[in-house]
């Protein structure tokens, strides 16, 4: 079996995500690419790959889509992304401690879908809810169970 290959959606990732997966991923020998528009540092010395895709729109989702397998795993904020992930039978988690299944996608895109209606028209307003040490333990929680469970 191969060991699982960790793929990043960079350009919306925090940077806490970026360096704990590094260096998590460092001691179980696990590869990580983070794919963008664009280059992404990472705090961490240990190696990981920069993949710096075209600025056409989901550029950086679709090489993902085109190079991981199903025995790896991938962690991107998009829904829209992480639908044709899970369609595919790739493990996908947030940043923010969710694993995208087969179970729970659907709702979620269309909850998406129907917040992005609403933001259109004006009815409500995205901001920016900051990322925090909360936010970044429920990740890490996840990331972990979800890592040993496809080194299974």
């Amino acid at each position: 079996m191969n060991k699982p290959q960790i793929w990043i959606d960079a350009d919306s990732c925090p940077s806490m995500v970026r360096n704990f997966v590094v260096k998590y991923s460092a001691k179980l020998q696990l590869k990580v690419y983070f794919v963008a528009n664009k280059q992404i540092n990472c705090a961490e010395k240990f190696p990981y790959e920069m993949i710096i895709c075209s600025t056409e729109k989901d550029a950086a989702d679709n090489y993902i889509l085109e190079h991981c397998d199903t025995e790896d795993l991938v962690i991107t904020r998009d829904i829209v992304f992480a639908d044709k992930l899970v369609d595919k039978g790739i493990t996908a988690i947030n940043d923010r401690g969710t694993t995208f299944t087969k179970e729970n996608i659907k709702p979620k895109l269309a909850e998406r879908n129907f917040d992005f209606q609403l933001a259109q028209i004006g009815l409500v307003q995205h901001y920016n809810e900051g990322y925090d040490k909360k936010k970044f333990a429920l990740f890490a929680n996840c990331f972990d169970k979800t890592v040993h469970h496809l080194l299974k």
